[in-house]
């Protein structure tokens, strides 16, 4: 293909355009809100959460989205949470437990065919994994799947991911600050980086307060 025909291909991502085809999902966060494109998460394709450690504040950050979505009529779907989410906390962050499916596939790879017809199938407004490896070809599928169905998929993965390519719209690496006391972590603030945007640089960082809307203890999953 020549650069002339490539320049005039829909297949080509250009840096510095916003997909037109995408609507923005108010993150419930405004600080974060001004670094994604259209101001929000995409309401379709990939959305990587990484992490070097689980715990730390990832799932709340996706409680005010999780909350709008599971009022409309398709389910929030999440495939192997690797701990028992805690139904009276998702209920206390306004969240529709009758909208809330549950997934639990009996390995690998059941769980990554479970992802992706989740994703591909049209009633799942967002779908929320825990993947432990994902090449590029199995990323290529999942963010194909996420575009047929007109889904999100939050994907929670390692920090160590960020060293692969990935065809995700959206990538944030997210930590928790140090918290006034010494040797512990503030698990009500979240320290957010964006790695990869479309339309735009990497920016941040962007520190913010993802304190639940449950009483102090009432985690939105629990170890249990």
């Amino acid at each position: 293909m020549s650069l002339d025909a490539l320049m005039q291909s829909n297949r080509l991502w250009r840096a510095g355009e916003r997909s037109a085809q995408t609507q923005a999902l108010p993150t419930g966060y405004q600080a974060l809100d001004v670094l994604l494109p259209g101001g929000g998460w995409p309401d379709s394709g990939l959305v990587e959460l990484l992490a070097a450690r689980t715990g730390i504040g990832e799932l709340r950050l996706l409680m005010p989205v999780l909350a709008r979505l599971s009022r409309g009529a398709r389910w929030i779907a999440w495939v192997a949470p690797p701990y028992l989410p805690y139904a009276p906390a998702l209920a206390a962050e306004n969240l529709d437990l009758s909208r809330v499916l549950m997934v639990y596939p009996r390995g690998p790879q059941d769980g990554f065919w479970a992802l992706e017809q989740a994703l591909r199938a049209g009633t799942c407004a967002a779908v929320l994994a825990w993947p432990q490896t994902l090449d590029a070809r199995a990323m290529r599928r999942l963010q194909l799947a996420a575009e047929a169905g007109n889904s999100v998929g939050f994907l929670f993965r390692n920090s160590t991911a960020s060293r692969q390519p990935s065809t995700a719209q959206l990538r944030l690496q997210l930590d928790c600050p140090a918290s006034t006391n010494a040797g512990e972590i503030d698990i009500q603030r979240l320290r957010v980086n964006v790695l990869k945007r479309r339309g735009g640089w990497p920016a941040g960082p962007v520190s913010l307060s993802v304190q639940p809307a449950a009483q102090a203890g009432q985690s939105p999953v629990s170890s249990a």
